[in-house]
């Protein structure tokens, strides 16, 4: 089976959250010491818009942890639906002792501000900085600055994965406009 691979164009980084607000599961790639990695991540959240931050949280026992403090960046990708058995795959398997990249199909794309590689079959691919780092008593919170966005063309509206726990994801995609009813909310 050939994955669709996306053509991505420049991308405004600003105007990231109207794509990461909705809460889709990505992918977050990683390099570090000559290796990569990818790990699957619901738990983020757009936190600035101007710079452009994203927090999420990262076990210590996960593989991509160390990566990413190591190598003090990532890319954070967007699937979609067609890539649902990867998304899952992904996620139930160590990169300690699995190339994912190569195990799951996909093709890592070199990026341009950071070292970790962009996923062709992702609608959009973040290049993300760490601008911090913050243990809590559960877990450290990352701040990621994104200082690069990658974003496919079409469709406007991607399907996107928004997992909901116990195995269960919803989709979405579907543009429900609230303009003619609220004509005075804020965009």
């Amino acid at each position: 089976m050939t994955l669709k691979k996306y053509r991505k164009q420049p991308y405004d980084v600003a105007e990231v959250r109207r794509l990461i607000e909705p809460g889709p599961v990505v992918l977050v790639s990683s390099a570090s010491e000559g290796k990569t990695n990818i790990m699957t991540l619901g738990w983020h959240m757009m936190i600035g818009f101007s710079p452009a931050l994203l927090g999420c949280y990262i076990d210590q026992s996960n593989h991509s942890y160390r990566m990413v403090v190591d190598s003090r960046e990532c890319v954070i990708n967007i699937p979609t639906t067609d890539l649902l058995e990867q998304v899952i795959g992904i996620g139930n398997c160590s990169g300690a002792d699995t190339d994912k990249f190569a195990l799951f199909g996909l093709t890592a794309m070199p990026a341009t501000e950071v070292g970790a590689p962009l996923i062709a079959e992702c609608y959009a691919s973040f290049e993300c900085r760490l601008a911090d780092a913050h243990p809590n008593p559960n877990q450290p919170l990352f701040v990621w600055e994104i200082v690069r966005a990658h974003v496919a063309a079409s469709p406007r509206l991607p399907k996107t994965l928004h997992y909901r726990g116990d195995g269960e994801f919803m989709l979405s995609g579907r543009e429900i406009s609230t303009r003619e009813r609220y004509p005075n909310q804020r965009r």
